[in-house]
């Protein structure tokens, strides 16, 4: 198997009789019959609020649950308060995350965000060298990333895009911070949210955007004359600023 070593990813092992019921109540996504695909989920605070989000499949009776390395440790720790009396064990994978594009080989999953993220698959030996700019991806499709993007207590994800990049079932059941994603969803529109728009020029990730006499959001990941921004949408003019930068709003 082939493929762009994730350095910046680690997998957990969820093993134990009770792995997936544990999962169900407490993620974003559906993680019934996980064998063969991957599945796009967070975790939440009781008040609605993004904790961690990762890529979960199953492989020989163990759910591998995909996540940014420097937030693994803290979810692990988060995730066994819940353990209570469930048949659950958590612990380091061993896996390399390895991605591509193109023709995926034997073994590896489409990722489940979007089709421009290529596939992932994993191993127990390294991937190849990084090549291909993921970000200049991520900001095309407004793909939001761990901790910069999506920011731990903070965030909420419908506002990241969590139902278009299929990271949330609103039919599953219960979970920890349902019922705020719930009314959320059954509002008539966000007012807030992740989008992206044109950029002339740079200016440091989180730079706040004015519009007018008005802040009208925050600059995040930027890629060419491109970059995600999370905006105030009654605020948003034409062209705005982030510092240095130029912000161009393309519906204007």
């Amino acid at each position: 198997m082939t493929g762009e070593e994730a350095a910046d990813r680690t997998v957990l092992a969820i093993t134990g009789a009770d792995r997936e019921k544990f999962l169900q109540g407490l993620v974003t996504n559906d993680v019934k019959a996980l064998e063969g695909r991957l599945v796009y989920a967070a975790m939440l605070t009781p008040q609605g609020k993004y904790l961690a989000d990762f890529l979960l499949t199953e492989r020989d009776d163990t759910i591998l649950l995909d996540v940014k390395a420097d937030i693994a440790e803290a979810l692990a720790r988060r995730l066994s308060l819940y353990k209570l009396r469930a048949d659950v064990r958590i612990a380091p994978a061993g896996l390399h995350v390895h991605r591509g594009l193109g023709e995926a080989p034997e073994g590896a999953l489409p990722d489940p965000r979007h089709a421009a993220l290529g596939w992932r698959a994993y191993a127990e030996t390294p991937g190849t060298a990084p090549a291909i700019d993921w970000d200049r991806i991520r900001v095309a499709e407004c793909i939001p990333e761990t901790g910069i993007e999506l920011i731990p207590e903070d965030s909420y994800i419908l506002e990241a895009g969590f139902d278009r990049l299929h990271g949330v079932d609103f039919r599953k059941g219960c979970y920890v911070g349902q019922e705020v994603t719930a009314r959320m969803k059954h509002k008539t529109e966000l007012r807030k949210g992740l989008a992206t728009v044109g950029l002339e020029g740079t200016a440091p990730t989180g730079t706040p955007i004015a519009a007018g006499s008005k802040e009208a959001g925050r600059l995040f990941t930027q890629a060419g004359d491109l970059a995600i921004a999370y905006l105030r949408f009654d605020r948003v003019l034409p062209r705005m600023t982030a510092g240095a930068a130029t912000v161009l709003w393309p519906d204007g």
